[in-house]
């Protein structure tokens, strides 16, 4: 009878497993095939005998190709990590167009209502390593790849609606401020509150992060902004301007601090695993896509930088516009070339889509191509995961290092040429980005609303909580300085922030107030 039981509880547990795609995928590909899928090879094709690959103990190591080919391969198989965005989730799926918008836009992407793109989608934290948890406190990228019939068309976006500075000027102090103190090599909170301080504009989406936003739970339950105002065109000539939105059909979800710290001790890379098990499953996570609309006198009235990223645009006055959805519905079959390798660019356009006239698109243009080089090479756009495979690309780039695919073949590798090269197309009527003046950022006013009308007193309990465990460890003067920037937010966050440090906690306490 024991037995019995045994055996039953065994076969429950191995059906769980299998119900879990994520935890099951190598006992998967064992059952979809008979065998060894093939004999073992060296790396150009040449068949691997049994002893070469078992054992080599007195032998000659430089004639075993086995051990020659794999050794070397070996200490050549990571590539430099991302300097931020480091770690991330992936799938692939389809962007359905449910309503044309050819009136403000002529993309072919975003005309007749019913036509679907493929899409591949990467999600990620922003601070944490590669090898970091899921669950950190953190912004989250939200990039987008439209694979069109007129080339790629990439949305960098983020998990907030607005971003962290307006000037790109800015870029490389934020990220160094937030990565690792160059002497302890520890994250250091001084590091991120003396930036928080001196460049208060950053506080209007930090509120998010230190407020019950700032660990979503899992990317399915993530929303996706596109941050900047993009102008666009129609097949008249006439100017858009737009903001991207994308909803999660599963609703926004997030996690409290506690769970989030559980989690990151258990289960590191929770949201990973959630998409991947999520899809295996067949439950394919959708987002529905809406856009604000302006005219060109609705940004002459404003009454603000509607170019400003570090703002959001009030949707009373500009109201969602749902346009299409996007559903994930394949998994990557190799992490590493599908994901780890999907480039994205916010300079990949295509006619009828300008992008942002404002400082940061223009720098995210030279700041994710040259990214991409570095880490992947000059012609990463070659990569399967990044080519735009609804249309055959030619350009008059050649050489360079691998994959070169068929280097173009026998085109002229020039331009002008009087020998039938590739030409460019020409357009009636073209339309140039504007240029726009930006002031200097002011947003005390937008932080005072999210804090204000936009939080729920529990929430702000949990932002100002939040907030005591990022800056309690940092040194006086900069908890000083932050006090006072918070009353220029809102007197309530500022007496609370100052009450809270007056206890004179250490770090690890605080998690003792945190929610269950």
């Amino acid at each position: 009878m024991l037995r019995l039981l045994l055996v039953v509880a065994m076969a429950a547990v191995t059906a769980k497993v299998y119900d879990d795609p994520a935890a099951n995928q190598i006992l998967l590909f064992k059952d979809k095939t008979s065998g060894p899928i093939s004999i073992m090879t060296t790396s150009a094709g040449a068949p691997i005998e049994y002893k070469e690959a078992t054992v080599t103990l007195n032998e000659r190591l430089i004639f075993n190709e086995y051990f020659m080919d794999s050794m070397t391969h070996l200490v050549r198989e990571r590539i430099p990590e991302r300097l931020v965005h480091a770690k991330a989730g992936g799938a692939f799926g389809y962007f359905e167009l449910t309503h044309d918008i050819s009136d403000i836009c002529k993309a072919k992407v975003f005309n007749g209502a019913g036509k679907k793109t493929p899409i591949a989608a990467r999600f990620s934290p922003v601070v944490v390593e590669r090898g970091g948890i899921d669950t950190s406190r953190d912004a989250r990228g939200f990039a987008l790849k439209f694979y069109t019939e007129e080339g790629n068309f990439d949305i960098v976006g983020f998990s907030t609606p607005m971003y962290v500075y307006k000037d790109p000027l800015l870029f490389p102090t934020f990220v160094r401020a937030q990565k690792r103190n160059p002497a302890t090599n520890l994250i250091d909170p001084n590091m991120l509150w003396d930036f928080l301080t001196l460049r208060p504009e950053s506080l209007h989406m930090f509120l998010l992060v230190f407020g019950d936003r700032g660990v979503p739970d899992g990317y399915r339950h993530m929303p996706g902004f596109g941050i900047h105002t993009f102008q666009v065109v129609n097949k008249h000539g006439d100017i858009h301007f737009i903001r991207f939105h994308f909803r999660p059909d599963a609703g926004i979800k997030n996690l409290r601090s506690r769970e989030a710290m559980k989690l990151a001790a258990s289960d590191p890379d929770y949201a990973t695993r959630d998409l991947y098990r999520a899809i295996g499953n067949g439950d394919f996570p959708s987002w529905t896509a809406s856009i604000q609309v302006l005219s060109e006198d609705d940004v002459k009235h404003a009454g603000f930088d509607v170019f400003d990223v570090t703002r959001v645009l009030p949707l009373d006055k500009y109201p969602l516009r749902p346009f299409g959805r996007f559903v994930l519905n394949k998994n990557p079959v190799n992490y590493f070339a599908e994901i780890e390798q999907l480039a994205f660019n916010p300079a990949n356009l295509v006619p009828g889509i300008l992008g942002g006239p404002d400082k940061v698109f223009e720098a995210r243009r030279l700041a994710y191509r040259d990214a991409q080089y570095y880490r992947l090479g000059a012609n990463f756009i070659n990569i399967p995961v990044n080519c735009p495979f609804k249309n055959k690309a030619f350009a008059y780039n050649r050489d360079g290092q691998p994959p070169v695919k068929d280097n173009q073949k026998d085109i002229p590798n020039y331009y002008p040429n009087s020998f039938n090269g590739p030409a460019p197309y020409k357009e009636k009527g073209k339309v140039e980005l504007v240029e726009v003046y930006q002031d200097q950022p002011d947003n005390y006013g937008q932080a005072r609303e999210l804090y204000e009308n936009e939080m729920t007193p529990e929430e702000r309990t949990r932002l100002v909580e939040n907030i005591l465990y990022s800056l309690g460890p940092a040194t006086k003067f900069l908890q000083d300085r932050a006090v006072k920037m918070f009353a220029r937010i809102h007197p309530d966050l500022s007496e609370r922030i100052w009450q809270g440090l007056q206890v004179n906690r250490t770090s690890i306490p605080y998690y003792s107030s945190w929610d269950d």
